[in-house]
């Protein structure tokens, strides 16, 4: 496909959600860009929340990534399942309870000023890295497809793409957002099954080919038993359902959208019905991934590679192996499909995250709630602090551009997040686990040294521990270290 065929589809793709924003933003206010009036209808969140958590990273990044760990992110989604019922019985009752708005507010009190603003620091800390890793891998398959070709240099393209995220969501917030990620699920959904299908066309598969290619071929692996490696089942799904919660049940911008359903009982429909959406979901991406490598195998196509600057071996880029098919192999209707899922599945984590660090920097460090401000004003200064936002994220995402390396980057993100939202995992569950009061002022300085204390024993692991290798479980040693460090700051 054409640069010129893929800048029009993702213009007439942004187009259409400039129509919905402006459908659902009218007589917007404060009220529904934080919690949406309070109004949505649990079934629409739940179904727009696959978008959300999936992201362009899932979408790239997971099929790509079977060439290289088979099926066994698996193992991390088992884990996400029983994390999601965690989030759904037990933190959404309390942020009912509590009609919190910005969820870090219970810790302020539960402990006091400095544990709201520190979990407060380590959500912003965590969502615009993670939102920054979402947002370069997909600007990144643009730049590399489309405006490279037109000799726009790459820091251009990605202040576009922000520029377009400010538009969709600097007036209506969680209100527009709900419904945005409800389009953007739909259109991503439909790409991941029609790439399916086409791959199943050209291959000549039926649909007992595909399950067989799938659960019995070269990359079917799910479960792994040797406890040294980084994917042994335990340390995976003990992982995943840490990241669960910590990733969607301790981040304002999952719970945004949670907490702007009616009722305890509606919100509890949809973080129950969205974990068995995700774990199908997710079991489609991996399916795709096994069948993108099946029609490698059957010589249909040379893939990307480059060469290892250690090793001097030529290394096929994960990344960018569905984009490669998708956009060079199967056809139009494929690429049109492809560049529209892409989109589809940029816009709603990002724009969800932009939402979330302004209402979370606006109600917990300026306290507009609390000033008494006028609504107009308030206004103003929530702009400032959107755009301020939006400008971090353009550097944040320069910054992977030049980081970045050819490993799957969805298992950069999840590491990342074990050393960020950790602490959050600490400083929550003592709170609701225990009745004891803290030193409050201490808190930040416990929050900081259980992620550097982590970062030290992983990196020595294997010498330490007998060749244990740590992965995405090191979020549960991180908030076990913050526990501990609280019990010592406990007050009489």
């Amino acid at each position: 496909m054409s640069p010129l065929g893929i800048l029009s589809c993702v213009t007439a793709y942004s187009l259409l959600l400039f129509l919905v924003v402006w459908l659902t933003s009218r007589k917007a206010d404060n009220e529904s860009f934080f919690v949406g009036n309070r109004s949505s209808r649990w079934y629409v969140v739940a179904y727009g929340m696959v978008g959300a958590s999936l992201s362009g990273i899932t979408f790239i990044s997971v099929p790509g990534g079977v060439y290289k760990y088979d099926l066994s992110y698996m193992q991390v989604v088992f884990g996400y399942f029983v994390g999601y019922w965690v989030i759904a019985f037990v933190l959404l009752p309390l942020y009912y309870r509590m009609n919190l708005t910005s969820i870090y507010s219970y810790l302020g009190h539960r402990f006091g000023e400095n544990s709201y603003r520190t979990g407060s620091f380590f959500f912003i800390l965590s969502r615009v890295i993670g939102a920054a890793g979402r947002l370069y891998i997909v600007v990144d398959v643009l730049q590399r497809f489309v405006f490279e070709d037109m000799g726009i240099p790459f820091a251009v393209t990605t202040a576009v793409f922000i520029a377009l995220i400010l538009l969709f969501t600097y007036r209506g917030g969680v209100k527009t957002i709900v419904w945005t990620d409800t389009l953007q699920t739909t259109f991503m959904l439909l790409s991941l099954l029609l790439t399916i299908y086409l791959i199943c066309h050209e291959m000549k598969f039926s649909f007992g080919d595909m399950l067989s290619n799938v659960f019995s071929g070269k990359y079917s692996k799910i479960v792994h038993t040797n406890w040294k490696t980084a994917l042994f089942f335990p340390k995976q799904f003990i992982g995943g359902v840490f990241i669960a919660v910590a990733m969607t049940g301790l981040d304002q911008e999952m719970m945004q959208k949670n907490i702007s359903c009616r009722t305890v009982g509606e919100s509890k429909k949809n973080m129950i019905t969205f974990s068995f959406v995700m774990m199908f979901v997710t079991i489609l991406f991996l399916a795709l991934g096994t069948l993108l490598y099946a029609y490698f195998d059957a010589g249909n196509v040379a893939l990307p590679t480059n060469i290892d600057p250690a090793t001097h071996e030529s290394k096929i880029i994960t990344d960018r192996v569905f984009p490669f098919i998708a956009l060079h192999d199967l056809g139009t209707l494929s690429a049109v499909f492809f560049i529209i899922g892409l989109i589809s599945a940029a816009y709603p984590s990002a724009d969800g995250a932009l939402t979330a660090l302004t209402s979370v920097f606006c109600l917990d460090f300026l306290k507009l709630k609390e000033k008494g401000i006028p609504e107009e004003e308030q206004k103003h200064i929530r702009y400032r602090v959107h755009f301020s936002f939006a400008a971090l994220l353009l550097v944040v995402i320069l910054g992977f551009k030049f980081y970045n390396a050819d490993t799957a980057l969805v298992n950069r993100i999840l590491t990342l997040a074990g050393y960020t939202y950790g602490p959050l995992l600490g400083l929550f569950f003592f709170g609701i686990l225990t009745k004891m009061n803290v030193k409050d002022k201490w808190v930040p300085v416990v929050c900081v040294i259980s992620p550097v204390l982590c970062w030290v024993i992983d990196t020595h692991s294997e010498e330490w521990l007998n060749g244990y290798v740590f992965n995405i479980e090191i979020i549960f040693l991180n908030g076990l270290f913050t526990f501990l460090g609280l019990l010592l700051l406990r007050k009489r």
